[in-house]
């Protein structure tokens, strides 16, 4: 209730009025402190400017500043250039992924002599398709990048799966069975020897 009164009482006003005018007064000062030192700073600063336009006098030596020794770069690590790729992809072939995967594992890093004998001798039905496929690349090779095919190495090969066909075999007692016909997209990347 006294907050209340003091706040409606005109005369408290008045008195609340009279205290901010002290305070006014030195943030006044305060401000005209401020704008002096702000022009004895600017008038350093002029100073220092023209002393550094002024000519030296040959007599009067500055004290040399230390200099920093220059950084070293490091040197930096020579990049070699990646070597020459030539690719050759086939895909939707109609072996299943996991059969090729077997041959492609054991031509992987193979000079292309080595991979073609091994290929030609394999009985497994995805080296048939896998040793056209390097043919292809080694083709690709001589033709777009004149290159010596014979002097080639099966840098990668990866074989990855591709749609499968779902087939149905009927089976005894009206039932039905199905059958996955699996495909591959096999991809093969062959780069020049390098000299060991």
């Amino acid at each position: 209730m006294a907050l209340e009164k003091r706040q409606r009482d005109p005369s408290t006003k008045k008195e609340a009025g009279k205290k901010d005018e002290p305070k006014k007064a030195t943030d006044k000062k305060a401000e005209g402190k401020k704008a002096a030192a702000k022009k004895d700073t600017a008038k350093k600063a002029k100073a220092a400017k023209s002393e550094s336009k002024a000519p030296k006098k040959e007599g009067a030596k500055k004290p040399a500043a230390k200099k920093e020794p220059a950084k070293k770069e490091a040197p930096k690590p020579k990049v070699k250039p990646a070597p020459l790729v030539v690719r050759a992809s086939s895909r939707y072939v109609r072996v299943a992924p996991r059969k090729a995967r077997l041959v492609a594992d054991q031509v992987r890093g193979l000079h292309i002599d080595k991979a073609r004998a091994l290929l030609q001798f394999s009985p497994r039905g995805a080296a048939r398709d896998i040793g056209k496929l390097i043919e292809s690349a080694a083709a690709n090779a001589e033709n777009n990048h004149d290159l010596v095919a014979d002097e080639m190495r099966v840098l990668e090969i990866t074989v990855d799966e591709g749609p499968t066909l779902r087939r149905y075999r009927p089976r005894a007692l009206g039932r039905a069975t199905p059958i996955n016909k699996r495909t591959s997209h096999i991809a093969v990347a062959l780069s020049p020897e390098e000299d060991v």
